[in-house]
């Protein structure tokens, strides 16, 4: 999964006068593009595990 944070539409938005704070303000806007970024990758990092060990602590084997 490739998440892009559009840098270039933040720079343009400052350039045009909008606001940096606020309800509206282009910060707001990042920061939602980093935290889903950042997200994304927790989870695939965490579907990635290997569960197939005992997880509990590790001293025996179990079977379900």
């Amino acid at each position: 999964m490739k998440i892009a944070i559009d840098v270039e539409q933040f720079a343009k938005d400052i350039k045009a006068g909008k606001g940096i704070g606020g309800a509206d303000g282009t910060l707001g806007d990042l920061i939602k593009q980093l935290a889903e970024a950042a997200l994304a990758a927790e989870i695939d990092s965490h579907l990635l595990q290997d569960l197939s060990e005992n997880r509990k602590n590790g001293y025996s084997s179990k079977t379900m």
